[in-house]
């Protein structure tokens, strides 16, 4: 299996292993820990799994309590805390080697007519995503060529990423620059039809770049880091069906760092420009030795 979108759909299909408890894989990587986004999308398929399928997620909120440790598999435990007329609710404990490492609450809801709608237009109006150069031909632009290990990560980046400003690279061009980013993006292959893979591919996605928009006004977001960050909760709102093998804009802003903190928001918009997806996240922020 070589197709990076396939191998995100097989990471995201979990091995049941009793009623309420499932088993997903974490692949061996070169990373200090595994991918936040990972861990959200898995503990999404294992709540869903445990639902009738007829009812979407709405919302989830989750918090990383400790780094997960590449290579070493993760066990979803299922709560089934409710099962009302229009709501489903479960609660989700990710454990690895006996400690847990994040908690997830999500609430499924029956479709359903509104009885009114209204939405604010995006903020911004960017260039079309296929105008835009990918995040490695930027790279090797600036670079002559992808270093090796960018390359790997290239080949399995289960996403196409194009970001809507081109990418800084020096203190200079990071001068007065606000804390605001935009990525086009979408799964680089066909996902299938299961709108729950959907969901929680585009859950995989949206840990990618938030968090770059508290460091755009610090540091270049490519090449040497003076800071590491990691995600501490996320939350998410799903408003219109998707699927996240098209192209959606994640508009992302970052409305305060203090304490070591970083907040940051983004929402998601389909070509069309309907919100498709409201995001908040919190991230640590510390001054890498060295």
């Amino acid at each position: 299996m070589t197709n990076p979108a396939e191998r995100l759909v097989d990471l995201l299909d979990l091995e049941q292993i009793e009623v309420n408890i499932f088993r997903g894989r974490s692949p061996q990587e070169s990373l200090q820990r595994v991918f936040g986004g990972q861990v959200a999308g898995q503990a999404l398929v294992a709540a869903g799994r445990t639902t009738d399928g007829e009812r979407p997620v709405h919302s989830l909120h989750a918090y990383f309590l400790r780094p997960g440790i590449p290579g070493v598999p993760i066990v979803y435990q299922v709560e089934r805390v409710r099962d009302g007329r229009s709501f489903t609710t479960r609660r989700v404990t990710a454990v690895q080697q006996g400690r847990t490492i994040f908690n997830l609450t999500a609430s499924f809801h029956k479709a359903e007519e509104g009885d009114f709608e209204h939405q604010l237009p995006p903020a911004r109006t960017v260039p079309d995503p296929e105008s835009l150069p990918t995040v490695a031909q930027e790279v090797r632009e600036h670079l002559g060529e992808l270093p090796e290990a960018l390359e790997r990560m290239a080949r399995r980046q289960p996403f196409d990423i194009r970001y809507a400003d081109r990418l800084r690279w020096s203190d200079e061009e990071i001068k007065a620059a606000e804390p605001r980013s935009a990525v086009w993006m979408r799964a680089v292959g066909p996902l299938g039809d299961d709108p729950l893979v959907h969901t929680c591919a585009l859950t995989y996605a949206s840990d990618m770049t938030l968090l770059d928009a508290v460091r755009i006004p610090v540091e270049p977001l490519w090449g040497r880091r003076g800071f590491d960050m990691a995600s501490l909760d996320h939350a998410m709102w799903f408003h219109r069906p998707f699927r996240a093998d098209e192209w959606f804009l994640y508009d992302q802003e970052s409305p305060i760092a203090v304490g070591g903190r970083g907040l940051a928001r983004g929402c998601i918009y389909d070509l069309r420009g309907r919100l498709l997806v409201s995001v908040v996240q919190e991230g640590l922020f510390r001054r890498l030795d060295g």
